[in-house]
């Protein structure tokens, strides 16, 4: 496969575990969050339509085995990316030390004495995990919703284009909390429902606390990379 461009966080070991997820996805569930489980978290909130298109639904050295299935552990892999060609800012200089597979709904957030720096968002398909680095520092993780066979969520490099707290879904009459546009078609990141056996329309879903956060750190125009099973460690180059 050619490169994107990026190595993101990837398991070989889990990655039946994840196939198998993908298949339950087809036949079981939505990514769309209730207007009831919004407004537990959102009580203040006032939802409204927004314009364009809609919108579907121990220190740590390397990222592995975080995909949320059941496998062995993988053993972690050798670094081929060379760092000194590319801005020391975006290179990996921290990777969260999360112990195994992350759990659907779970997710996890550090930033302290991270300085500023570019935002990358990495999503691994094969894994299931998205990671954001700020400034190379890996601050947050969480296991996240995709796409199903028949609308799967796109390889590729999307910067975000359109940010909106408190989109609805104009097609499916659904909140869409947080939404971060990837492209014009209107695949995009979103707070969903992230359970097991759930899917999205393409969309990439997270927890609500964690969608908070997302949008909270990224701008237009930080960029997103979709992978399928690319992993990284201390020292790669989060960007070629």
């Amino acid at each position: 496969m050619a490169r994107l461009g990026i190595l993101t966080v990837g398991a070989v070991a889990t990655a039946l575990g994840g196939i198998a997820l993908i298949r339950a996805d087809e036949r079981l569930g939505t990514a769309h969050l209730s207007w009831a489980e919004l407004r537990a978290h959102r009580p203040d909130l006032v939802l409204e339509d927004a314009p364009g298109a809609p919108i579907a639904d121990d220190e740590a050295t390397s990222i592995a085995n975080r995909a949320p299935g059941e496998g062995e552990d993988a053993p972690a892999p050798r670094s081929t990316a060379s760092p000194f060609s590319v801005d020391r800012s975006l290179v990996v200089k921290r990777i969260l030390p999360i112990s195994g597979a992350i759990k659907y709904g779970e997710w996890h957030w550090d930033e302290s004495g991270v300085p500023e720096g570019p935002i990358v968002i990495a999503v691994d398909l094969q894994a299931r995990v998205l990671s954001i680095f700020r400034g190379g520092y890996e601050i947050g993780a969480a296991a996240v919703l995709l796409g199903t066979q028949d609308k799967p969520t796109p390889l590729g490099v999307f910067p975000i284009s359109q940010k909106n707290k408190d989109h609805v879904s104009s097609l499916y009459d659904a909140p869409m909390p947080y939404m971060m546009r990837l492209t014009n078609d209107g695949i995009s990141i979103h707070a969903s429902n992230v359970r097991n056996g759930y899917a999205s329309h393409g969309c990439i879903g997270v927890p609500l606390p964690f969608a908070q956060k997302l949008f909270a750190a990224a701008r237009l125009g930080d960029k997103v990379f979709i992978t399928r099973g690319k992993k990284i460690t201390l020292g790669d180059a989060l960007v070629d």
